[in-house]
């Protein structure tokens, strides 16, 4: 196997080719300006892959990174990936035309270990200098899809993305504490996901040890995300 098409593999990255029949054109003209991270919700990477490569299931991803830091690209970066499904981030309504897809094998139930995440990092960096993706614009599959998904879950460590450049974590602070759900729709949340699917989508990546009804906290930092990243500013002329 080789190293897939429009793909520069990432420094120190063990990048597979292993085609996936999964795949169509962009719908559009629309070009990559999401990169959507996933979980597999299975127990091995293998496993995973027979998925993503099995035209009965219709599903894939661009890529794939096993626990131990395999990378296996499945679609070429220019073709559209079937792993979003229903949902939007600002006016997105076609994740999938709009972005790259990562799955992250990890059943949802544990911690990521070390050698996925520094796969994954690098990835991140190559995939968003290619097409002038915006780290705010690295998103999980319950980002745009709240009601629907909760991967990549409570255990993903976007903390560690923040720090190496590859996402967002906070805001800047500083401004006004604003309505939760205008400033979730100013972020990018869905604004036809309900009240309780967009808290819930936004503790699993920004308080995931939170619980119970909506609190100040929450408030202010969707607040600052909102008023730091907002996604219409991310999109615009795109």
């Amino acid at each position: 196997m080789s190293v897939g098409p429009h793909t520069v593999p990432p420094s120190g990255a063990r990048l597979i080719w292993h085609p996936s029949p999964n795949f169509g054109p962009r719908k559009g003209g629309l070009r990559p300006t999401l990169i959507v991270v996933h979980y597999t919700a299975m127990d091995s990477a293998e496993a995973a892959l027979d998925r993503l490569c099995d035209p009965e299931f219709e599903v894939s991803a661009h890529y794939l990174i096993a626990q131990d830091g395999r990378v296996v690209q499945m679609v070429a970066e220019d073709m559209r990936a079937w792993h979003a499904g229903a949902g939007a981030w600002g006016g997105v309504t076609d994740v999938n035309s709009a972005s790259i897809g990562i799955e992250l094998c990890n059943r949802g139930d544990h911690a990521f270990p070390d050698p996925q995440i520094d796969a994954l990092v690098p990835l991140l960096a190559a995939v968003r200098s290619r097409w002038g993706i915006p780290k705010e614009r690295v998103i999980g599959h319950s980002d745009m899809a709240p009601a629907r998904k909760q991967d990549p879950g409570r255990f993903f460590p976007w903390p560690r993305l923040a720090q190496a450049g590859q996402a967002v974590f906070r805001g800047q602070g500083g401004g006004d504490v604003i309505d939760f759900q205008a400033a979730a729709v100013r972020f990018g949340y869905p604004d036809t996901a309900s009240h309780d699917a967009v808290l819930d989508a936004f503790r699993q990546r920004f308080r995931p040890d939170a619980v119970g009804p909506l609190d100040p906290e929450d408030a202010r930092i969707l607040s600052d995300l909102a008023q730091t990243w907002p996604v219409d500013a991310a999109t615009a002329g795109a």
